[in-house]
């Protein structure tokens, strides 16, 4: 029993222990390829392994190529630097400030903006020269480049694997905060009660950087592999918008019955319905996430959402037929909460115009790792630097090249 314990502690934390491992092996091995390349090229190598393994080979080979431009320009910065103020403070502070600059313009992460000064510090480390320092930054490439080839294995599952389980993982959350949501509208809730999801509803809503970071991973991935893997990610993709709206929807349900609570509530008979209508709701999705992990590519209409819709009508028609006896705020709110279900219907069968039509942006920029490409980054520097010529010269320079 007790060794069953002790292998179940390794079972349950097999994600995090995969992950230290292909750290160690990453930065172990590049120590050794970063030695036999360049004398005491190995430090720099075994750095650079293991501040870019992340969490999947997108985000190891876009921090990768970041980090080693930004490095090379910091190192850049401190060469100069150090030929006008010696080895000092002054050439320090230098490398540090053009570093932290090199990764703002790069629109690295909040983590890769650290690790470029850092790099870049261990790269114009002690014995500085222009020799040794062109070999550290070739060290800071083998490293890089061995980082980004074993991240991959650093997850037991592929990008599509893991945007399966988000999926379904946010999908069941939704559903168990819904169940209890129509459990409480049974047993006359409190307003601590309603507190309670809502806080709760909110943490959910957190995780929505994280599910597109996620599908937008498996979108890139798939592009290398064949066609139809990238229709696969396509639908996941989809999928992921709507479980977005899903968690959208069950934060304001829980808004909808704290301000419901705090207002006097509504009576019996349109409490249990609501209860109803969101109990079913809250089943439709928990049979969904079960479907979806099965066949996560199958047809998305689901038969459950019938059901919703018919709830939905038979309150807004109690809800509209007794408006003499509920306060005309009150009755917003219900249809609000009916609106929300009917949404959530919608989610579940993808027909929403709002899910297929409007395209949604990628996540935000500070949970991004190089939001823009390089090669999207020197368009973008290209433009810039074409406006800064006078307009006499670019109208001549035009004229002879069109």
């Amino acid at each position: 029993m007790r060794w069953n314990r002790f292998l179940q502690q390794f079972v349950v934390r097999w994600y995090w222990i995969q992950q230290v491992l292909v750290t160690s092996i990453a930065a172990a091995i590049a120590w050794e390829v970063g030695d036999k390349a360049f004398t005491n090229g190995g430090l720099v190598a075994a750095v650079v392994a293991s501040l870019t393994v992340r969490s999947s080979l997108h985000k190891s080979a876009r921090e990768g190529v970041g980090q080693i431009v930004g490095s090379s320009l910091g190192a850049g910065a401190a060469l100069l630097a150090l030929h006008y103020f010696g080895n000092g403070l002054v050439t320090v502070g230098i490398t540090v400030l053009i570093s932290l600059v090199a990764a703002r313009l790069l629109h690295l992460g909040d983590v890769a903006t650290i690790n470029v000064p850092v790099t870049a510090l261990i790269v114009l480390g002690p014995g500085l020269s222009e020799t040794t320092a062109s070999k550290r930054l070739l060290s800071t490439l083998i490293g890089a480049g061995i980082a980004i080839a074993l991240s991959t294995f650093a997850h037991p599952k592929t990008p599509a694997g893991r945007t399966i389980d988000r999926i379904a993982s946010l999908t069941d959350r939704c559903a168990v905060l819904l169940t209890q949501m129509a459990e409480g509208l049974i047993d006359n809730y409190s307003i601590d009660d309603a507190g309670r999801w809502l806080a709760r509803a909110r943490l959910l809503s957190e995780e929505i950087p994280s599910i597109r970071n996620q599908v937008i991973e498996a979108r890139v991935f798939a592009k290398w592999l064949p066609a139809s893997r990238s229709n696969n990610a396509e639908k996941l993709y989809l999928r992921a918008i709507a479980v977005e709206h899903m968690i959208v929807q069950t934060r304001a349900t829980a808004r909808i019955l704290y301000d419901l609570r705090l207002n006097g509530g509504v009576r019996f008979e349109l409490s249990q319905g609501l209860g109803a209508l969101i109990s079913t709701a809250s089943y439709a999705l928990t049979v969904s996430a079960e479907d979806f992990r099965f066949d996560p590519y199958r047809g998305t209409k689901d038969p459950l959402t019938a059901e919703i819709r018919y709830s939905a009508d038979s309150i807004t028609s109690i809800a509209l037929a007794d408006h003499e006896g509920i306060a005309t705020g009150q009755i917003a709110r219900v249809l609000g909460v009916v609106s929300s279900t009917i949404i959530i219907a919608d989610s579940l069968d993808q027909i929403s115009p709002a899910i297929r039509n409007v395209p949604t942006p990628e996540a935000p920029a500070n949970q991004q790792v190089l939001s823009l490409s390089p090669i999207e980054q020197a368009r973008s520097w290209q433009v810039r630097l074409y406006r800064l010529i006078p307009i006499k010269i670019r109208d001549s320079f035009e004229r002879t090249f069109n």
